[in-house]
């Protein structure tokens, strides 16, 4: 992308910090929305829509899974035709009607079945129910796909990068998004979810649509002072440009020089705002790409024959993101039975807090985001000017540190959430409970606090840390398509988590139809299942260590300003500042 040009000269408007009330509204409503129903959906999908638990834990994957792949639709328009405004405010309103029409469903008593008592057999949500339910959460994820990869990027937009006294910002404000994110996740999973469970779904849904429609209006509101970048072309459009090209040239011999491959810099410039991207030595075979033969007109070349050192790179960047971007999926599985399994825990558990006052099941969230927060505001005001003092880096450590460590906590988070697990159960059985999955344990449900505290921590490090390394490492012209690689991991993740599920609760049927997933947890082995998480997060853990020892971060040619003054050209690996 770049930025709005006329009169032959760029045009900027203000962007910067003042522009951040106004985006930051726009995914905290969404998130409020969103999360104050997912968190608590599976709640609604057994109590309400009578679904058993198993399909009812999958819908939620499911969704989350959706959720999380549209951002590439999504991303693909704001980067090729839309920009970034005009996508997150048409997704905005798509999320905005779904979630009208999940409202109505949740007043409407013909829309749900009836309520039934705690000893008869509940009668299920018939199929017109269930496609109204799947219509809205249709419309719910199309809208998140325009939003969370633009939103991101967008913020990010907001400052130049090729000044050294913004630069420092963009960094800054991935911290501040997060938690700016994750306080609007706090208020959802205790306001929202307590209003869902004590005064009904009605008010529960209509208060984050209503939310919405308000960040719609500030969103628009704040438009003169963006920083808005327009469209540069398909991003997918020059990747395969790049691989057609080589195949053509698959034959030819690789020039004895790099500063042979071709070069244009007035076609790349679009491409190339805040930098040139530098000839790498890796995947030499794309290279061929960038080779001039006499067929060739440089002046005005054919793409699908000839491509610059520049775009080549692009796609040799994105490549090389591929694996890291890949070891991130295993922790989101990890991450989603938070709002399964856990939840089911929580509902068994004694939730009082003081007289008869009892914590919603899907609020104990509050600890995972309060945890989260705590850590985000740590490691910008303590951890970064400490470490920096060792490091010499401005971020303090690298992304790629940063998402290391984070596995590192998941891993003791799931360990910790199966001995739990076990001692839930022995309670359970000292006091002849294992029958009786809807009489409360006697046991506080405040034992499920460190490994939701674990998550927490582990996610400001290393959902971050990820967040972070796919701005910062793809190329210039696709960063909503990163973020949407960002989203996508999540997405494989929830996905990855109903496969699990499905096999576990297959291939661990026993005798008289037990399993370790059963509807009654009590008769389950769900601490196998954690375990079995926790072994899959430690292998994933060794082939991040892989991953990082032998990636390459990219190389850029920047253009430095200094006071408006343009002071020369610098080479620097984006990630090391």
């Amino acid at each position: 992308m770049m930025e709005k040009k006329g009169s032959g000269r760029v045009e900027r408007t203000k962007g910067g910090f003042i522009t951040m009330p106004f985006i930051f509204s726009n995914e905290a409503c969404e998130k409020l929305a969103v999360v104050g129903f997912g968190f608590n959906m599976i709640s609604y999908l057994t109590r309400e829509l009578h679904m058993p638990i198993t399909k009812a834990a999958n819908t939620v994957t499911n969704f989350g899974g959706t959720s999380s792949l549209t951002p590439l639709l999504g991303a693909f328009l704001a980067d090729a035709y839309a920009g970034r405004f005009w996508t997150i405010t048409v997704a905005s309103i798509i999320y905005q009607i779904g979630m009208t029409c999940l409202t109505i469903s949740a007043v409407l008593p013909q829309l749900r079945p009836p309520p039934c008592n705690p000893n008869q057999v509940c009668q299920q949500a018939d199929t017109g129910q269930l496609g109204i339910l799947y219509f809205s959460l249709l419309l719910a994820a199309l809208g998140a796909g325009g939003i969370r990869p633009c939103v991101v990027a967008f913020g990010a937009d907001q400052f130049d990068e090729t000044d050294p006294k913004q630069k420092t910002k963009t960094w800054k404000f991935f911290n501040w998004y997060y938690f700016c994110m994750g306080a609007s996740i706090l208020v959802a999973v205790t306001v929202v979810v307590y209003i869902q469970d004590n005064i009904g779904w009605g008010w529960g849904l209509g208060i984050p649509t209503m939310a919405m429609f308000l960040s719609i209006i500030a969103f628009i509101i704040g438009y003169p002072m963006y920083r808005n970048l327009v469209p540069a072309g398909s991003p997918f459009t020059r990747l395969v440009q790049v691989c057609v090209a080589a195949f053509k040239k698959r034959n030819l011999h690789m020039v004895s020089d790099p500063k042979l491959l071709y070069e244009n810099e007035e076609l790349d410039a679009s491409i190339s705002v805040a930098g040139k991207l530098l000839h790498t030595e890796h995947m030499k075979f794309l290279d061929k790409a960038a080779i001039v033969t006499q067929e060739d007109n440089i002046k005005s070349p054919n793409p699908w024959r000839l491509n610059t050192v520049h775009r080549v790179e692009e796609l040799k960047s994105m490549i090389r993101m591929g694996p890291v971007w890949a070891s991130g999926i295993i922790l989101i599985t990890a991450y989603a039975q938070q709002n399964t399994f856990s939840l089911q825990q929580a509902q068994t558990m004694d939730r009082h807090l003081a007289g008869s006052f009892q914590i919603p099941a899907g609020s104990m969230t509050v600890f995972t985001m309060t945890s989260m927060l705590t850590t985000i505001a740590f490691y910008d005001r303590i951890f970064i000017p400490v470490i920096r003092r060792f490091t010499g880096l401005d971020r303090g450590i690298n992304f790629l540190h940063r998402m290391g460590i984070g596995f590192i906590i998941s891993i003791v988070a799931t360990l910790v959430a199966g001995f739990i697990e076990v001692r839930r159960k022995n309670v359970a059985s000292a006091h002849g409970l294992i029958n009786n999955p809807k009489t409360t344990i006697p046991i506080s449900v405040f034992w499920l606090v460190p490994q939701y505290c674990l998550y927490g921590i582990a996610e400001a490090f290393m959902s971050i840390g990820h967040l972070e390394f796919f701005y910062d490492q793809a190329p210039e012209s696709m960063k909503s398509t990163a973020m949407a690689l960002f989203w996508t991991a999540i997405s494989l993740g929830n996905y990855t988590s109903t496969l699990l599920v499905s096999l576990v609760h297959r291939y661990s049927a026993g005798p008289g139809g037990s399993n370790w997933l059963p509807d009654n947890l009590n008769k389950g082995k769900l601490e196998y299942f954690y375990w079995l998480i926790t072994s899959l997060q430690v292998m994933n853990l060794f082939y991040y260590v892989i991953c990082v020892k032998f990636y390459t971060f990219k190389p850029i040619e920047t253009q430095r300003k200094e006071d408006s003054e343009s002071t020369g050209n610098e080479v620097e690996l984006a990630g090391h500042v």
